[in-house]
């Protein structure tokens, strides 16, 4: 095994045990080799390396076997890009009859130790460490906050390409530390100016939030969601809600713990 810097994403199919359900084997078979393919695809565009597949999750890295300086923006694009590419994917499917398929992507930079491993009777060329866990875990949160992508701050350090919106700071399961977690929002050299508008809007209603100014942050989220709805949006109004009812002790710092995976 070797250290070194890296970025590793997870992407897995929402809802799959009710998807499988309805299908039988070989169909099941047929959509995930077609589901499979297609994501394999855009992750090789961008020259990731496909550590495995778990079922329907995928698992990748950036910067191993091949040395690339730019790893955390490549992989961020490639978050963009398999979301961008579902679409087309569920229009072949629905003409087959076939559920709609939605994914979550967690994206993480940091210290990886990466190479050949595993037991005496079967070996493979992975990536392990508590960097890699992260990543895991936020694949696993984004349907929290109904977002398609959630990356962390070493990512968004490293990436000066695409343009971020703050989303929560959080202490997943198995982890002191707590985290701030990001939703990539484009390009920033194409991200138009309504964009940024509702990316710098969530910001404030977020730190009227972290400021327990409840008020200032619901009529923010309110006038947010009369925009456009998201989930987002409606998870920090029943925060709000129920810091009202019950508010949070005198040292409280914003952080929102996970206790489960």
């Amino acid at each position: 095994g070797q250290s070194r810097d890296m970025t590793v994403l997870f992407s897995d199919i929402r809802g799959f045990t009710n998807f499988s359900e309805k299908l039988p084997p070989t169909e099941l078979a047929a959509v995930l080799n077609a589901y499979l393919s297609t994501m394999t695809r855009v992750i090789q565009q961008h020259q990731g390396t496909i550590d495995k597949y778990i079922g329907d999750a995928i698992m990748a890295f950036w910067n191993a076997p091949v040395d690339l300086a730019d790893h955390a923006p490549r992989a961020v694009q490639t978050a963009l890009d398999m979301q961008a590419a579902l679409p087309q994917l569920n229009e072949a499917f629905a003409a087959r009859g076939w559920p709609e398929v939605k994914i979550g992507v967690g994206v993480n930079t940091g210290r990886m130790s990466v190479g050949n491993m595993g037991s005496e009777f079967r070996m493979s060329y992975t990536v392990m460490g508590d960097a890699v866990n992260l990543g895991s875990r936020l694949e696993g949160i984004t349907k929290q906050y109904g977002v398609g992508i959630l990356v962390t701050q070493p990512t968004v350090d490293a990436d000066l390409v695409h343009a971020f919106m703050k989303i929560d700071d959080v202490r997943v399961k198995g982890k002191e530390t707590p985290v701030a977690i990001y939703e990539p929002i484009g390009l920033q050299s194409g991200l138009d100016a309504a964009a940024r508008r509702l990316a710098d809007a969530f910001a404030t209603a977020c730190a009227h939030y972290r400021k327990q100014e409840w008020d200032a942050a619901e009529a923010a989220l309110l006038a947010l969601k009369a925009q456009a709805a998201r989930p987002l949006y409606d998870l920090y109004l029943e925060r709000i809600a129920h810091f009202r009812r019950a508010p949070p002790p005198p040292d409280w710092n914003g952080v929102f713990v996970y206790t489960t995976k």
